[in-house]
């Protein structure tokens, strides 16, 4: 009986995911303060279907969030998400103006303590101690939002490893091709000028430099593409990799 109005719902989701994702991808404020609570709503409405916890409406209507639902569990978890990874793309930008929009937006639309709200923590303060990935993806992110640029001799070494970091992170997200397409972006501009400026700090110039130019030949902008840098680019900042870390990038890198 379920199955019309669960199929109606699968298509919401597609619509409300679209229309984030593109509020994610193109770090526009406006954007995503409209599309949220909808994106909350939907994806903790399927959550609670798909467990059984709630009945697919007659109507088709996509039930709004309780008081109850606002105030943590689900809306948290989902709205973590979207709000770590708008904070990556701006971060991608340098776009501290649209962090600050969207943080304020949603906390005159909803209250301070918000669904997700907690994501904001990671990219406010300078982390001079990251341990867990959020911490690192935070503390870079940090900077690039402060425009807080290392000087040239640390410069590969700092881009490389917030790629990483960022990568790593969006891999976890719901927003993962939202999140490459920019860091793709992103890793082909430092990387290019590093090509162009930065060459003296290289560590093994004379292989470095071929890698890198064969890397940034490849023209897509894409996991691929980010996986191939990091790995190739390794021992130009000198950088050891684990066997597990290089299987891992080596795997993405492969094109099929």
């Amino acid at each position: 009986m379920r199955e019309g109005p669960a199929m109606t719902d699968m298509a919401e989701l597609q619509n409300r995911k679209k229309r984030i994702n593109l509020a994610i991808v193109y770090v526009d404020p406006d954007a995503f303060v409209a599309n949220y609570l909808g994106w909350l709503e939907i994806t903790t409405f399927i959550t609670a279907l798909r467990a059984g916890e709630a009945e697919a409406p007659a109507d088709g209507v996509t039930p709004q969030l309780t008081p109850q639902q606002l105030k943590g569990g689900v809306a948290a978890k989902y709205g973590s998400d979207a709000i770590f990874a708008f904070c990556m793309t701006a971060a991608l930008k340098g776009d501290r103006a649209a962090v600050d929009k969207v943080d304020a937006a949603l906390t005159e639309l909803l209250g301070k303590d918000f669904p997700g709200s907690v994501a904001f923590w990671s990219f406010r303060s300078a982390n001079e101690s990251p341990i867990s990935l959020e911490d690192h993806v935070g503390a870079a992110a940090y900077k690039m939002l402060a425009g807080d640029i290392p000087p040239p001799p640390m410069r590969a070494r700092e881009n490389w490893n917030a790629g990483l970091r960022f990568f790593e992170k969006a891999r976890q997200s719901n927003f993962v091709q939202e999140i490459m397409y920019p860091l793709a972006v992103w890793t082909r501009a430092k990387w290019s000028e590093t090509l162009e400026k930065g060459v003296a700090f290289m560590a093994h110039i004379e292989d470095s430099v071929p890698e890198l130019k064969d890397c940034l030949a490849e023209t897509r902008n894409d996991q691929a593409f980010i996986a191939n840098m990091l790995l190739k680019m390794a021992p130009a900042i000198e950088q050891d990799l684990s066997d597990d870390t290089q299987g891992f990038l080596r795997s993405l890198a492969r094109r099929g």
